[in-house]
C-alpha cells in the first residue's frame, strides 16, 4: 500500500507503508499462568479470502494422502470460551472443501473443564483466537477427525491440567496443547495430568526461540512440536523449501532426566523439540478480528501434528519415542536458526538453536512426510 508524504516545495511523493507487525494474541499473564502462543497480523477486515498458507498448501507441502481417514477424537485443551468457534470452523472447512464438522452431526463438541456443556467460561479474545487456530489446523491435517474442545476457567496450571484429564475421560485419543510456561517446579507439579496410557499428548515448543524449555512440551510424555517457515520452491522435487522458524521454541530442561530415546550430546537432560511443522503465515478465519487473517506460532504446528497422528490411525500408539525410532521417515530440516538476534551465539551455533543434518532442537527429527512417521 502507498501513502503520500510532503517533501520540499510542497510536492507529494509516494512511499511504501510499513508492513503490519504481528502482535501477541495473549499478553504475558505473569507467574502461575500459562500463555497461549499465537501471534497474528491484523488485516482490518479487508481480506475477502484466506491470507496465508491454507489446508491445501499444507497438504501439498507435507505430501498428505487423498481421501478420508479415521474419525479419531482429538482433544483441544484450552482456556476460556470461544463463542464463535463452531462458526469459524465452518468457514475454514467450507473454504478448503472439507466436510462439515458440527455439533449436529456429532463431529464437534465443546465443554467446560468438568466436561459439561454449560456453563462455559467467560470469553477471551486471544485464547479464542488460539482455539480457532487449533481446530483449523487439526481440520487441515485430519478432515475426518472429531473435536472435543475442553475450555478451562483460567489459564492456571490446575485448570488446564483438569481440561487435559477431562478430554481423555470423554474419549480423546490425541490431546493438543497450544500453550506454555517457563519450565519450573510449579508447573512440573502437574506433570501427571499429561501422562495417559493409550493417549498421545502433543504440545507447542514455544515462540521465544532458544531459551528455557517450555512446559508442558518439556515433559517426556509429551510430543514437543517446533516451528518452521514454508516457501514455495518450484525448482525442487518437493516443490517447497522449509527452514527453522526464527521464533520457534527450543531448549534444554533444567529438571527432567534425559529420556532413553534421546541421544543428542550437548544437553544432559530432556531436549525440546521432537518434531516440527509450519508455524508462520497460517490462514485462519476469526470472526472477532474481522474474518480472514494470518496467524503464527507453534500453536499452529502442534495441533497440525496432532491431527496427522489422528489421521494416521496410530493415536495412542504414537509417543515421543516413536518419532525417534522412525526418524528416517521425516523430512530433515537443515537450514535456519531460532536465535536470529544472537546469530546462534547464545548456544554457540550449536544444534540446540541451529537447524542441521539429523536431529536439532528447533525442528527435532524433521517435519512430516505423509503419515509414515506416525
Amino acid at each position: 500500500m502507498l501513502s503520500a508524504v510532503v517533501v520540499a516545495f510542497g510536492v507529494f511523493a509516494p512511499v511504501a507503508s510499513a508492513a503490519p507487525v504481528p502482535r501477541a494474541a495473549c499478553p504475558d499473564p505473569g507467574p502461575g499462568l500459562l500463555r497461549c502462543l499465537t501471534t497474528y497480523t491484523p488485516v482490518h477486515a479487508l481480506a475477502d479470502g484466506p491470507v496465508g498458507w491454507g489446508a491445501d498448501d499444507l497438504a501439498s507441502a507435507y505430501g498428505l494422502p487423498s481421501g478420508g481417514g479415521p474419525d479419531t477424537v482429538v482433544g483441544i485443551s484450552i482456556a476460556y470460551d470461544a463463542p464463535n468457534l463452531e462458526a469459524d470452523l465452518a468457514a475454514y472447512r467450507a473454504q478448503y472443501g472439507l466436510p462439515p464438522c458440527t455439533t449436529a452431526n456429532g463431529c464437534f463438541r465443546k465443554v467446560n473443564q468438568q466436561g459439561l456443556s454449560a456453563p462455559l467460561p467467560e470469553a477471551d479474545f486471544g485464547w479464542a483466537m488460539e482455539s480457532t487456530l487449533d481446530v483449523s489446523m487439526v481440520s487441515a491435517a485430519c478432515p475426518s477427525c472429531r473435536f472435543l474442545v475442553v475450555e478451562g476457567n483460567t489459564p492456571g496450571f490446575a485448570d488446564l491440567a483438569e481440561t487435559e484429564d477431562t478430554a481423555v475421560r470423554l474419549g480423546a485419543k490425541v490431546v493438543s496443547n497450544s500453550y506454555g510456561a517457563r519450565e519450573s517446579g510449579a508447573p512440573l507439579a502437574f506433570a501427571s495430568h499429561y501422562r495417559h496410557p493409550g493417549v498421545t499428548v502433543v504440545a507447542s515448543s514455544g515462540d521465544a526461540g532458544f531459551t528455557a524449555a517450555s512446559y508442558p512440551a518439556v515433559l517426556p510424555t509429551t510430543i514437543a512440536v517446533g516451528g518452521t517457515s514454508l516457501a514455495r520452491d518450484p525448482a525442487s522435487a518437493r516443490g517447497w523449501a522449509e527452514s527453522a522458524w526464527q521464533y520457534g521454541g527450543s531448549g534444554c530442561s533444567a529438571y527432567l532426566a534425559k529420556p532413553s530415546w534421546q541421544q543428542d550430546p550437548n544437553c544432559g537432560k530432556r531436549t525440546v523439540a521432537d518434531i516440527a511443522a509450519a508455524a508462520e503465515d497460517i490462514a485462519i478465519h476469526y470472526t472477532d478480528a474481522g474474518g480472514w487473517l494470518p496467524a503464527n506460532g507453534t500453536s499452529a504446528s502442534a495441533p497440525y501434528v496432532a491431527g496427522l497422528i489422528g489421521r494416521s490411525g496410530q493415536a495412542g500408539v504414537t509417543q515421543p519415542s516413536t518419532l525417534y525410532a522412525k526418524a528416517g521417515m521425516f523430512t530433515d530440516i537443515t537450514t535456519g536458526t531460532n536465535d536470529p538476534v544472537g546469530g546462534g551465539k547464545k548456544c554457540a551455533d550449536d544444534y540446540l538453536c541451529v537447524a542441521a543434518a539429523g536431529y536439532d532442537a528447533p525442528t527435532g527429527v524433521g517435519v512430516p512426510h505423509g503419515l509414515t512417521g506416525f
